[in-house]
């Protein structure tokens, strides 16, 4: 019998929102997974953190963290086939940086739609600035590349921390981050009027004008195997399979594993909460319906279930003896407390 966790981040909703999406969420099976068994909803993370709850939550689960925040590069390397070489790197993630009323600030990198060729222009021009302040950059996939970290170990959160904020709040301010802002600088100017971002305008797509560096990590390997759906390149690449379609889903969960299925996050992230709402649908069909029948008849022993939202998590477990205690009601309760 397996024991399956499944990570759902955006799956949890906002405090303000959630009577009325869970009013409009149709969803008996995760109302049942939720309702008979434990649940746990650990403290809120501090105001101006460097990871998301569901990050900060698989760096720990994972084992890739450094003094105390994750550090996701390296065994992202490793995963997209490219070899650290003892060195620690930083993740580098392309963005579209706008220009609010008072401060910069990020939109979300999914809205990109980055494909290699836009990608690879870009990184070629960058990757020359890079290398002439002794920094390798190297290329992994359309959203993720590695900068090589040598005396640049900043703290900075990852790029869904970021997104929608104040950037002042979370850029390296220290003296030892002066080469590292100059070089932001550096490459903002080669990347305007960029032929690559000439024809993404054309397309009427976002212009890639900055990136964002984070996650810089050292030799960890992951402790334990993971499966992702429709996830960022870095926490991809930090899997042993990626899923393309919600019917593979329940084929990944026939042994022991952890799955992260990452397809709310755009449109949490952006407030489309009728998009959110369709996105929780499929997943109550495809994978919380199999896997409630999977615990109901003893093929899976234990379900742990980890819902986040920007703000906070909620950890769930359920085994074939708590679902039989019909005396508690299925609710989706849990994903309205405080």
């Amino acid at each position: 019998m397996a024991h399956i966790t499944l990570v759902l981040p955006y799956a949890l909703p906002l405090p303000e929102f959630a009577p009325d999406l869970v009013r409009a969420l149709d969803a008996p099976s995760l109302a049942a997974l939720l309702s008979r068994g434990a649940v746990v909803r650990p403290a809120a993370a501090s105001p101006l953190p460097s990871a998301l709850p569901h990050e900060a939550w698989l760096a720990r689960t994972l084992g890739l963290s450094a003094d105390g925040r994750p550090a996701f590069a390296n065994a992202a390397m490793r995963g997209l086939g490219l070899d650290p070489d003892g060195s620690a790197w930083h993740l580098v993630t392309p963005g579209h940086i706008q220009v609010a009323r008072s401060h910069l600030m990020m939109a979300d990198p999914r809205q990109l739609r980055l494909n290699d060729d836009d990608s690879l222009a870009l990184f070629d021009s960058a990757r020359l600035l890079c290398e002439e302040l002794g920094h390798a950059l190297v290329y992994g996939d359309a959203e993720t590349w590695f900068l090589r970290a040598d005396g640049w170990s900043f703290d900075i959160a990852s790029p869904d921390t970021v997104v929608g904020m104040d950037l002042t709040d979370f850029m390296p301010k220290h003296v030892d981050a002066r080469p590292f802002r100059r070089l932001q600088n550096e490459v903002q100017m080669a990347w305007h009027g960029h032929p690559a971002n000439a024809a993404r305008e054309a397309r009427r797509l976002p212009a890639v004008n900055a990136f964002w560096v984070w996650g810089a990590g050292g030799e960890q390997t992951p402790k334990h195997a993971m499966s992702t759906y429709a996830a960022p390149g870095w926490l991809a690449a930090l899997g042993e399979r990626k899923l393309a379609s919600l019917d593979k889903l329940a084929g990944a969960l026939t042994n022991d594993g952890l799955l992260v299925a990452a397809n709310l996050a755009e449109a949490a992230i952006a407030a489309d909460w009728s998009a959110w709402l369709q996105g929780m649908q499929q997943l109550e069909s495809a994978l919380f319906a199999p896997l409630l029948a999977a615990v109901k008849d003893g093929r899976v022993r234990e379900l742990r279930l980890v819902l986040s939202s920007r703000e906070g998590l909620l950890e769930s477990s359920t085994t074939p003896m708590a679902q039989r205690k019909f005396w508690r009601r299925p609710t989706l309760d849990a994903l309205k407390a405080a």
